[in-house]
């Protein structure tokens, strides 16, 4: 599998920092992983950094940018004692910037992380409590989910359709039930969610299959609808949990 190869390369260029641990989460780790489709998902933990270990990580990571599928393969990087509540530095996107490590993805990689190199997540990160979890997967509907519906040019590209009523099925499920599930068994969930049949199956097209080019106006038709259907599941979530 190109997957695998691309990510022997990676742990190579990163061997010169000696990293403590290396791990996969999201689909990568959870079983639904679609090569080509799907990111790679991964956590780094390297020794307390140097003045040059942002240097050596965009070199590390430039150094890839010619191997197939490098452009999903995202990495954060902590420090075996990193607070949980800063950013941390990450490449992304082809570029490197920080963001948190969320309460959900340290849960994955407790309950399912993938060990790639070194020692286990239960030795290095802080378990997530149940509350924590709950408190988190709240605010992100609230804060972050609810108020992007308001901009709708969003809502004409697939990953922010796609996204938003993945994230928000998944997010149904831990508030009732306090696990983790995957995209595939959030995609099966969101009709019975009451979500637009029409746009679940384009998504489920278009991540699982082959889809014909979209007829005309249904980008915009498709956006209208998720926005519509979102809003107020996204309230009556919200409003049973908060």
């Amino acid at each position: 599998m190109q997957t695998e190869a691309l990510l022997d390369r990676f742990l190579t260029r990163l061997a010169p920092l000696d990293p403590v641990a290396v791990w996969a989460h999201g689909s990568l780790a959870g079983g639904d992983y679609q090569e080509g489709r799907s990111d790679l998902d991964l956590i780094a933990v390297l020794p307390s950094p140097t003045p040059r270990t942002v240097w050596r990580l965009a070199k590390a990571h430039a150094r890839l940018r010619a191997e197939p599928l490098s452009r999903q393969l995202h990495c954060t990087y902590l420090t075996p004692s990193a607070d949980m509540g800063r950013r941390h530095l990450t490449w992304a996107h082809e570029e490197l910037f920080k963001r948190p490590v969320t309460p959900v993805t340290r849960r994955e990689l407790h309950s399912f992380g993938r060990v790639l190199l070194g020692r286990p997540p239960a030795e290095l990160l802080p378990p997530v409590s149940d509350r924590e979890l709950t408190d988190f997967v709240v605010r992100d509907q609230r804060d972050f989910w609810r108020p992007a519906l308001d901009k709708a040019p969003l809502w004409t590209r697939d990953v922010w359709v796609d996204l938003g009523l993945l994230t928000f099925a998944r997010a149904s499920v831990t508030l009732r039930e306090g696990r983790l599930i995957s995209k595939r068994e959030a995609l099966e969930l969101l009709p019975g969610l009451g979500a637009p049949v029409e746009v679940v199956e384009d998504l489920r097209g278009r991540r699982y299959g082959d889809v014909p080019p979209a007829a005309d106006g249904w980008t915009e038709r498709r956006a209208e609808l998720t926005r519509t259907y979102l809003g107020p599941a996204i309230d009556e979530l919200v409003a049973a949990y908060d």
